[in-house]
This record gives structure tokens, C-alpha cells and sequence, in this order.
């Protein structure tokens, strides 16, 4: 469901005045993945999504936040009531972190970015405040346009606001390392880890949760192979990699110098080289053309980024 608002707040009418309705334009964040998609092409006005948590619902796990806010001032913020998001924490703006569609390393602990967004208002190439989805997913019906932005590069519509949803931050939380030892049937051997990684030679682990069941499935690590106790994650490579979890579990395919981090279950991968172009169904192209040229068919919003890219 989603509807062209009419609004008195002077911050969301302030930035649709600003993205207007002729010229190119593109919001810019914390600039932290400005190259996923493609150059920027016909020098466009240059716009930040406007910041600050207009709302936070603790009790019913939800947050409502100006798309320009940064994920780390958030995350500051919702840590006072031991909450979280399942926006990644690595650097940038919620507006950001959406447009790009980036899960985090511990998605399957703090859940999946598309998932966690219950309602997004932007701005569309008319100019006009568009609002769509709700702060409850059972008062939500119709077209799920929320989804559809999540990782749209800010080609169908500047973002200005959102609903997400939040989740507890667990009571223990430890990473586990071993190395020589197969990722995807330590995946397999677990209950519900938060992360399960592998640079192809190492295999970390994250366990959250209360304390005895966090015992419990490090027990069942050690049963798998010298897991010991670490600090975090690896470091992760400057490029990422969005695959099936299939092609994830078995990369790198070919290049064996290729360094990379890749987090099982989730289809992501962290290289340091950009992923390959690859060509997409020529059905799924078609599709991405007609859905641009309703949501922008003058081509004016982030041009040059193609979200069949990222």
C-alpha cells in the first residue's frame, strides 16, 4: 500500500523541495559504497537525506528515522535500550545502508535489511512525499514498495524516512575461531549462530544468546575442531560480492589468490576486487527497465547507477 502524502512537517517538505520535480539529482550519504552500481552520470545535484530518530518504540520494537542518519548514531541510540538494528555496522547512513541493500556479517542473528524495513517515505521523481508500508506489518497490505527500495541505488525514489524494525541485543555474544575447519558443516552442525564466516582457510564464529545456551553450542563447536575464543571477525576486504548462498559456499570457483571473507548462509562475500559484471535474465532486465520508467521516466534520479549491478 503506499499513498502521496500530504504532510506539515517542514523537514520532509523541505527536502522534497529540494529534490523538485526537473534536473538530475542524487542523495548522497556517508559516501561509503558511492562506487556500487556504476558512476554517477550527468553531474546531478548533489542532496542529503535529512537526520535525526523522529520516534522509538522500544516496547514495540520499532524505530522511525530520517534516512540521513548514520547507522553508528542509531545503533548509539537504540543501545540504551539494549536494541539493535539489522543495519551494518560499517559506516554510512540509514538511508545509505537501505538503498544499497547490504546485509550484515551477523545477518542470521540480526536479521535480514530487507525484512527489518517496515515503511519507507521518499521523495519521487515528481517531487511529490510517497509513503508506503506501516509500522506494523499485519496493517500492511497491497504492493510491498518497502522491499522494493531496499537496494534500488536511489534509482526509484530519494529516500527521506523510514520504519525499522529492532531487536534485542543478546546477553552473551562471543566469537570462535578455528582453523581447517569446513565452514558449511560447522553451518550445518549449529543452532541459529549470528555468523558463520570463512577466508577459506579459517572459520569463525559468532554465538549469541543467554549464557547457557551459548555454553551449549560452543560445546558442539569443539566437537567440530580446535575452536578458541577471539576478539571479532576478520578484517574485510574492501569489495562485496552478492551471490546465491550456493556460490558463496563454494568460492572462490577459479581464482585461488583471490582474498576474500565469505559468510555462509547468506549468499555474501567480501573480496579485494570487484565482482565481476554479470549478465542478467534478459527478462529480469526487462523488468528493471519498465520498473524505472514508472518510478522515473525522465531518468533524473541517481542516473548512471544500475541497481542490476550492485
Amino acid at each position: 500500500m503506499s499513498a502521496t502524502l500530504t504532510v506539515d512537517d517542514p523537514t520532509l517538505l523541505g527536502f522534497a523541495e529540494e529534490v523538485g520535480e526537473t534536473g538530475p539529482v542524487a542523495i548522497v550519504g556517508g559516501q561509503t559504497r558511492w562506487d556500487i552500481g556504476g558512476e554517477s552520470a550527468g553531474e546531478p545535484r548533489l542532496l542529503r537525506a535529512p537526520e535525526g530518530i523522529v520516534d522509538y518504540k522500544p516496547e514495540e520494537m520499532t524505530v522511525q528515522v530520517r534516512a540521513g542518519t548514520t547507522v553508528a548514531d542509531l545503533h548509539v541510540a537504540l543501545a540504551e535500550k539494549g536494541q539493535r538494528t539489522a543495519l551494518p555496522d560499517r559506516g554510512g547512513t540509514v538511508g545509505g545502508a537501505l538503498a544499497v541493500g547490504e546485509n550484515d556479517i551477523r545477518a542470521l542473528g540480526r536479521g535480514r535489511v530487507r525484512e527489518s524495513l517496515l515503511q519507507v517515505r521518499y521523495v519521487s521523481a515528481e517531487g511529490r512525499i510517497v509513503s508506503s508500508g506501516g509500522p506494523t506489518v499485519k496493517n500492511v497490505s497491497g504492493f510491498d514498495l518497502p522491499r522494493l527500495m531496499v537496494g534500488s541505488l536511489g534509482t526509484l525514489g530519494c529516500i527521506a524516512e523510514v520504519i525499522l524494525r529492532t531487536n534485542p541485543i543478546p546477553a552473551v555474544s562471543r566469537w570462535l575461531h578455528a582453523d581447517r575447519v569446513d565452514a558449511g558443516t560447522t553451518f550445518d552442525g549449529l543452532l541459529h549462530p549470528s555468523a558463520v564466516l570463512t577466508d577459506g582457510s579459517g572459520t569463525w564464529v559468532q554465538l549469541e544468546g543467554h549464557g547457557a545456551d551459548v555454553d551449549q553450542q560452543a560445546s558442539i563447536l569443539q566437537t567440530l575442531g580446535s575452536f578458541t575464543e577471539v576478539d571479532g571477525p576478520p578484517v574485510l576486504p574492501e569489495h562485496r560480492w552478492s551471490l546465491s548462498p550456493s556460490e558463496a559456499g563454494a568460492f572462490p570457483a577459479s581464482d585461488g589468490d583471490l582474498a576474500f571473507v565469505a559468510a555462509i548462509g547468506l549468499g555474501l562475500v567480501f573480496a579485494d576486487a570487484p565482482q565481476p559484471l554479470r549478465r542478467l535474465d534478459p527478462a529480469v532486465t526487462l523488468i528493471n527497465e519498465r520498473m524505472k520508467q514508472n518510478f522515473d521516466p525522465t531518468g533524473r534520479l541517481n542516473p548512471g547507477r544500475d541497481a542490476g549491478r550492485k
